[in-house]
Formats: C-alpha cells, sequence, structure tokens
C-alpha cells in the first residue's frame, strides 16, 4: 500500500512531535481517513524524507511523531530551467505540474508579445502562489523532496539577460541549428517556451543572440502547455535520470 505523503512548511527533527496544519489534516484524516498509528511521509524542501506516524487524531487537530529521515534521490541528476510564456488558466497550471513530475528545477512565467495573460502585480502574486500550491501537491505525488522554484512572472527579455545556463535552448517550429548529441553532457539547461501563438521572430533572435539555440522538437506544433513536458523528458533522457 502506498504512504500517503504531505509537505509541511516548517522545520522537521526526528524524534519531534508535530500538530500537522488544518488543510494537511482534513486530506489525511477526513479525505484519506487514516487513523492513529497509521504511517506517512513528511517532507518540506530540505531533500530528506521524513517517517512519522499519526501519534493523535482528533475531530478538528492531528499530531505526529517523526521517527527518522532519509535523503531523496529522485531528484534529476541534469538541471533544466524553463523560461514558459504565459498562458491561460489550465494550461499554465498543467505545464507547471508536469514540469514537477519532470524534476525541472525551475520554472519562470513570462510575459511575452503573444501572451494573452495581463496580470496586476497583485494578481501576481496570487498566480504565483497557486502555482506553487500545484507544484507542492505534484511534488507529493511524484515523491519528489526539494521544491521546483516557481519565480514571479517577469519580461522574456529580463529572464534571457539574467539566463546562465550551459546550454540554452529556445524551442522554435522551424528551425533547428541546436544538434543534441549525449557526449554533450551538460550540467544545466534553459529552455525558452513561447505561449500560445508562439515567440514573434524578434524575441527568437534576441535569444539567439544572447546564445540560445534553436531546437526543434520533430514535425509536429506542440501546444505551449506539451512542449515543456516533451522537451525536459528528451533532456533527461539525453542527460539526466531517463537513461
Amino acid at each position: 500500500m502506498r504512504i500517503p505523503r504531505a509537505y509541511i512548511e516548517s522545520t522537521l527533527a526526528v524524534g519531534s512531535d508535530l500538530e500537522l496544519p488544518e488543510g494537511t489534516h482534513n486530506h489525511l484524516v477526513k479525505v484519506l481517513r487514516m487513523r492513529e498509528g497509521q504511517q506517512l511521509v513528511l517532507f518540506n524542501g530540505d531533500g530528506f524524507d521524513y517517517m512519522a506516524t499519526l501519534s493523535s487524531v482528533e475531530k478538528r487537530r492531528s499530531s505526529v511523531k517523526i521517527e527518522s529521515a532519509e535523503t531523496n534521490t529522485r531528484e534529476s541528476t541534469l538541471r533544466i530551467e524553463i523560461g514558459q510564456g504565459l498562458s491561460r488558466g489550465e494550461r499554465m497550471d498543467f505545464a507547471i505540474q508536469k514540469a514537477t513530475e519532470l524534476g525541472v528545477a525551475k520554472v519562470t512565467p513570462l510575459f511575452t508579445e503573444r501572451s494573452e495573460v495581463k496580470l496586476s502585480a497583485e494578481r501576481q502574486d496570487k498566480r504565483t502562489a497557486h502555482w506553487q500550491q500545484v507544484s507542492i501537491s505534484a511534488c507529493e505525488q511524484s515523491y519528489r523532496a526539494e521544491l521546483m522554484t516557481i519565480e514571479s512572472p517577469q519580461s522574456l527579455s529580463d529572464w534571457i539577460e539574467q539566463c546562465d545556463a550551459e546550454l540554452k535552448l529556445v524551442l522554435h517550429p522551424h528551425l533547428e541549428l541546436a544538434q543534441l548529441t549525449a557526449e554533450m553532457a551538460p550540467k544545466s539547461v534553459a529552455l525558452l517556451i513561447g505561449p500560445e501563438g508562439g515567440l514573434e521572430d524578434n524575441e527568437v533572435e534576441f535569444a539567439i543572440s544572447k546564445g540560445f539555440k534553436p531546437w526543434l522538437l520533430g514535425p509536429r506544433i506542440l501546444r505551449t502547455e506539451t512542449a515543456p513536458v516533451a522537451a525536459a523528458s528528451v533532456l533527461n533522457y539525453l542527460w539526466g535520470d531517463f537513461n
């Protein structure tokens, strides 16, 4: 039987007792119907899995005893960072969820010329918090113990200027200059992915001028939320932990 996992936003220490946050209590006790004495795994993003036992279960609260800690080795050996053109609602959620499952280290939502999503400063904060929760849920499901970083939305040009990955790729449906081979073996890769409708030619040209290489993912046009899944899978196969 699969042991439930739960993210806890606090310090975890072996031998300590911890009262679970209300949301975690409700999910474990009311949804999963866990009972006193049952085991679960806690994580807080520090790279460890903490084995715990439900020591007390009441109607509105529950507590656990942390029994042991183990290093989690499920992080990809390849650091992948994605600059993802902002897209609408569920498409962005899907991209972030799947990037998390595939071991991506960081996603930065980007304002591009064709982005249909306009966010005020307040809405940016709310959306970033929402995306973080989407990623945390994906970490629980995929057994990651380190959180994927989700940056606040920024301009495409700012992200490109700051990008310092060893290999930088821009996905493009018509250009291919990057010939990727297993022998290249970079330690870090940055992926630039456009929104619905793709990137404008001048945006691609700017990326290329800053060291990005155009990369064509096959003969078919991929949706903005499908592209990071396909790209991260290929990269993990070539240089990460899929091989």
